[in-house]
């Protein structure tokens, strides 16, 4: 391989259904997920590596300060990030790499002016946000409103990001197909030079 592809950044607030739309995804195409750290707790139904790697906040500040961390944030008073060793993995794997990446990671990103990335807004109207995070077992009433605030904040910023696409209740399908027609477009002008 001359070059490796762009990586594809998902992003979108609280129950737009990134996890979703990336595990279809795995099913369809060749890709291969770019696995974000982080210090909150397991779920339940999470393992080390799917779809996180989990450190204690210790370790994830030695990472820090050994600039170790290709970027980070801190969400809901615990760190997110992803590792260096981690983008050059996924490089060096000959996939498309997909990463699922918040508000101040693209952020972050486009502010330090990264090249090799194509970002996706995922969204839905709030109420079916709301919707969706309150399905989720176990989550307080503090739970939903944090995610609920920060998503009407995120909303105000999709236009950021280079694709937008909306996955309202019951469309689900939709919403992959889309993303799929995105990312095999991206990854067609890949080929002809058109993407740095």
């Amino acid at each position: 391989m001359d070059k490796p592809y762009p990586i594809i950044i998902i992003s979108g607030p609280s129950g737009a259904g990134e996890d979703s739309i990336i595990n279809a995804l795995k099913e369809r195409l060749d890709i291969e997920r770019v696995l974000t750290t982080t210090t909150r707790e397991k779920r339940p139904e999470e393992s080390e590596g799917n779809p996180y790697y989990f450190l204690t906040k210790d370790k994830f500040e030695d990472l820090l300060a050994e600039d170790k961390m290709f970027e980070h944030a801190i969400q809901y008073d615990n760190y997110y990030g992803v590792t260096k060793e981690e983008i050059k993995r996924v490089r060096n794997s000959g996939k498309v790499g997909v990463l699922k990446l918040d508000l101040q990671g693209i952020q972050t990103l486009q502010k330090r002016g990264d090249k090799g990335f194509v970002s996706i807004f995922v969204s839905a109207p709030v109420e079916q946000l709301e919707k969706r995070v309150r399905n989720r077992d176990g989550r307080s009433e503090e739970y939903i409103q944090d995610r609920m605030e920060y998503a009407k904040k995120w909303l105000k910023y999709k236009d950021i990001y280079d694709y937008q696409v909306e996955n309202l209740d019951g469309k689900l399908d939709k919403a992959i197909e889309e993303t799929e027609a995105i990312i095999n477009n991206v990854l067609s002008l890949d080929k002809k030079g058109f993407i740095v």
